[in-house]
């Protein structure tokens, strides 16, 4: 009887312990948008394991892919609802929330990914990054680049008002349809879904989007042309919830901090390779690929599209646009 007694009390202080383990490991979601081959889901999956690693298991972290907990809108607002806890999103997004952070939206306001990459580091960043942490409650633990967004189309473009009349679609975005309106063109919000039909059947004459997505979508097989505008370099930010950020000690802040960066710049560095290769893939596939005159597209967006008109604060573009970049390598 003493031995049955004892066996199962032995028993009931495993179950203790069992569920004193199950009590402390705290579930999250984490959603973005992109699809499962894309660096933004990888290296958010790489993360979700790294910080269970660096936390002893304490945080069991869930990559929800491809809009499974809703499109981009939807899981910004999970953000306050509770649905979510970290999101990949971009500071178009962010801007609904928070106007000023948006003017890194503005046509030409980066020269390219390593000035952007350099502004993440600047007190301008930090400054904007708090505008909406106050606003929010939300923390923005790192930032992405996503590429820079150039124009395909059926017919040569070397200069703003080449686009002049161009049936061209763009997203529901005012910043990113800027750049084509300042210019003349006739923009479509056409469903990304339907962009590649839209292409192959005339409904639009061009798109605009980074090298990568142009690849991955198939437009080159729709398309003669690529001009590289580079119009918006694009990016996306890491973002902890309120609710979620306020309960982790500081210690575990700091741990989803470098990890966050870490997967951030993994990801970069796999997009920024991949847009070295892909000017050479495009002519191999019959497109012709051109620099244009970025100088005359700059210009005639400062000179049709007013920063107040977003939201946003002039000083702050001007504050970007003198920060200095290291060359690349």
């Amino acid at each position: 009887m003493k031995v049955r007694w004892s066996a199962l009390a032995a028993a009931a202080l495993g179950l203790s312990i069992t569920a004193g383990v199950a009590e402390a490991q705290t579930k999250l979601k984490w959603a973005h948008v992109y699809e499962t081959s894309e660096p933004f889901h990888t290296q958010s999956v790489w993360a979700a394991q790294e910080i269970a690693k660096r936390t002893d298991g304490r945080y069991q972290i869930d990559v929800y892919p491809a809009s499974q907990l809703g499109k981009e809108t939807d899981i910004n607002q999970g953000l306050s609802l509770g649905s979510v806890d970290m999101i990949i999103s971009g500071s178009s997004f962010a801007s609904r929330s928070y106007a000023p952070i948006g003017v890194t939206y503005y046509p030409y306001i980066f020269r390219d990914a390593n000035h952007l990459l350099a502004y993440t580091k600047s007190d301008v960043f930090k400054e904007l990054a708090k505008g909406y942490s106050d606003k929010t409650g939300h923390q923005i633990l790192a930032v992405t680049y996503y590429g820079a967004r150039h124009t395909s189309s059926n017919k040569p473009i070397k200069s703003c008002a080449d686009l002049k009349g161009l049936k061209i679609r763009v997203p529901d975005v005012p910043a990113y349809l800027a750049m084509p309106r300042a210019c003349g063109a006739n923009t479509a919000p056409i469903a990304f879904a339907e962009v590649y039909l839209a292409l192959q059947n005339g409904t639009v004459e061009a798109q605009e989007n980074p090298l990568t997505t142009i690849e991955a979508k198939k437009f080159y097989e729709v398309q003669k042309h690529i001009a590289l505008t580079g119009h918006i370099v694009d990016h996306l930010n890491t973002v902890v919830s309120s609710s979620l950020w306020k309960k982790l000690s500081d210690e575990d802040k700091k741990i989803f901090t470098e990890v966050a960066q870490e997967a951030a710049a993994r990801a970069t560095a796999e997009i920024q390779a991949k847009e070295k290769e892909l000017v050479g893939f495009f002519k191999e596939k019959g497109l012709t690929v051109s620099d244009v005159d970025k100088d005359d597209f700059k210009q005639t967006v400062l000179k049709n599209v007013s920063f107040e008109s977003f939201g946003y604060r002039k000083s702050d573009y001007d504050r970007i646009q003198a920060i200095q970049s290291e060359p690349a390598l």
